[in-house]
């Protein structure tokens, strides 16, 4: 049987070439001169939300 795809967040994350799980989040995609490395650097997934999006996504 054919497991199926979260397509909603399927939108909302994206995987790195390591394997990491990163979400979509504001204030990322402009004026990022000014915005500190900490705050670019916080769109990582946590382990645990991690786990519960590739259940959701099998195929990412």
């Amino acid at each position: 049987m054919k497991v199926k795809t979260h397509k909603a967040l399927s939108k909302r994350v994206k995987a790195t070439k390591t394997g990491k799980i990163l979400r979509v989040q504001s204030a990322s995609s402009h004026l990022l001169t000014h915005k500190s490395d900490r705050t670019k650097l916080k769109l990582a997934v946590s382990g645990h939300d991690a786990k519960k999006v590739r259940q959701m996504l099998p195929y990412l």
